[in-house]
């Protein structure tokens, strides 16, 4: 074993634990490491007579911790030397070296050329369901705008090609759409495509169903998806639009319309879940990467991680562990 720099050693004789701490500690308890190391190992490089690549648990725990903390490839390098709680994480220390911005980088590709996102992704998924947190007897779907710079400042002098513009609300919007489908059950994502923000969110709802529905909740948005899915066996849910029921008249019959909408909406409401946690747990507000592929890699991930976070206490629970304290 390698001798420990003096910042490690002071760093792991703290007696109090911050917040970020607490979170690593949850993860490492409930990523099925195994599993994903075994769905990248067969693309990762073996060492040879060139430089020893770093070990492959510590690259993944490292891709993991950018996309928790919305780090870019530069300052997750800067913040392994300066972090001891993800040095630790990743099973560094400042004794030995660091991976620079270019290894992250390059790993990041490596992924991405191999199109293990989605592996990630049905990994972690075959896992929550394993242990009975996906059942799969409905589905909810919903899609949500990803804001892109509209800024045309960079070297290319125009905007990213693959994003488009649309209007919600008053309000103009340019970037892409991530479209998920939903467990009606737990709330956690089974399903992930993406779009630019202009394609109407119905074009995409048969991409979002596993097929072993028997219901589907979505919003007005979804109005016309049953002619778009073959499948008649579905009893679906899609809310009406305010204005219909605002047409109709005072009375009972109105009445037990807003019952149902009521009722469809908190079950629908499950769907957001997901994406808060993806924008404001993990940060991820607006694309980092110019194109859809490379976006999509990263917004597939991002939702596989959102569902290992969303079920970290049920899982917890089944292993016997308790949920660390921050004092």
């Amino acid at each position: 074993m390698s001798q420990i720099s003096f910042a490690d050693a002071e760093y792991a004789g703290k007696k109090k634990k911050t917040r970020r701490e607490v979170f690593l500690d949850e993860m490492e308890q409930v990523v099925p490491w195994k599993a994903l190391l075994a769905v990248i190992e067969p693309f990762y490089p073996e060492a040879g007579r060139g430089r020893r690549p770093y070990a492959l648990a510590t690259m993944l725990r490292i891709h993991l911790m950018q996309n928790w903390f919305s780090l870019s490839d530069p300052r997750m390098e800067e913040d392994l030397y300066e972090i001891a709680s993800l040095r630790s994480f990743a099973g560094l220390s400042l004794n030995q070296p660091i991976p620079d911005e270019s290894t992250i980088l390059n790993f990041r590709h490596l992924l991405e050329a191999n199109d293990l996102a989605d592996d990630i992704f049905a990994t972690v998924n075959r896992y929550l369901t394993k242990q009975g947190l996906i059942l799969k007897q409905g589905s909810i779907v919903d899609a949500t705008i990803i804001a892109a710079p509209s800024s045309t400042k960079n070297v290319s002098g125009q905007r990213d090609p693959q994003m488009m513009q649309t209007k919600k609300g008053n309000q103009w919007h340019f970037g892409m759409k991530a479209h998920i489908g939903v467990d009606a059950d737990s709330g956690l994502t089974h399903t992930v495509a993406t779009s630019a923000a202009n394609e109407h969110d119905v074009e995409h709802v048969a991409d979002l169903l596993h097929g072993k529905e028997k219901q589907v909740w979505a919003d007005s948005g979804y109005l016309g998806a049953p002619a778009r899915v073959d499948d008649p066996t579905i009893e679906w849910h899609i809310a009406a639009r305010p204005s219909q029921i605002a047409k109709l008249s005072d009375g009972k019959a109105k009445d037990k319309a807003k019952e149902q909408e009521h009722s469809k909406a908190s079950i629908r409401a499950k769907v957001e879940h997901p994406f808060r946690v993806v924008k404001r747990q993990f940060g991820y507000v607006k694309v980092r990467y110019r194109g859809l592929v490379k976006n999509t890699a990263q917004i597939v991930t991002l939702f596989a991680l959102s569902n290992l976070w969303m079920a970290r206490k049920k899982l917890m629970a089944m292993m016997g562990q308790v949920r660390p304290k921050t004092a």
